[in-house]
């Protein structure tokens, strides 16, 4: 990875074992972002392809890592830059969760698309936020 134009980092905390919110989130029926929806082209591992479908726009994403139980790094290809998504499942009790979510744009064209991805820094608290609340209200559910 070349170096970061930007990058971005947020974590949550909630009520649920990390066993439990990883399976939850590595679950793309889970993954509740509208207008987005996501198909995955095979298991969810290295390897895979991850269509992101919009309103008149399909975003075609890898999953370079995937580390079970653990994390995840996406990555998107955009003109002369990539954006990566890296996820950090950790316990923070043995009945809390911590998720982090870090952002990195790098590339030599990355530099221009800096605007375009601020704006993340205002959905991704709020994504985060949902899929928390999500994962602890289906965990609840279970037990």
């Amino acid at each position: 990875m070349s170096e970061a134009a930007w990058s971005f980092q947020h974590s949550v905390e909630f009520d649920a074992p990390c066993d439990f919110a990883w399976k939850y989130w590595g679950n793309l029926a889970n993954w509740d972002d509208p207008p987005a929806k996501f198909e995955l082209d095979g298991p969810f591992e290295a390897g895979s392809t991850l269509t992101t479908i919009l309103p008149g726009q399909r975003l075609q994403s890898l999953l370079r890592e995937v580390n079970p139980g653990r994390g995840a790094t996406i990555e998107m290809e955009l003109p002369g830059a990539i954006l990566y998504f890296v996820w950090i499942f950790e316990e923070a009790s043995a009945r809390r969760t911590r998720i982090t979510q870090r952002l990195t744009l790098s590339g030599e064209a990355a530099g221009s698309l800096v605007g375009q991805a601020r704006v993340m820094e205002q959905s991704v608290p709020d994504g985060m936020k949902r899929i928390s609340a999500a994962i602890e209200r289906a965990w609840r559910a279970d037990n």
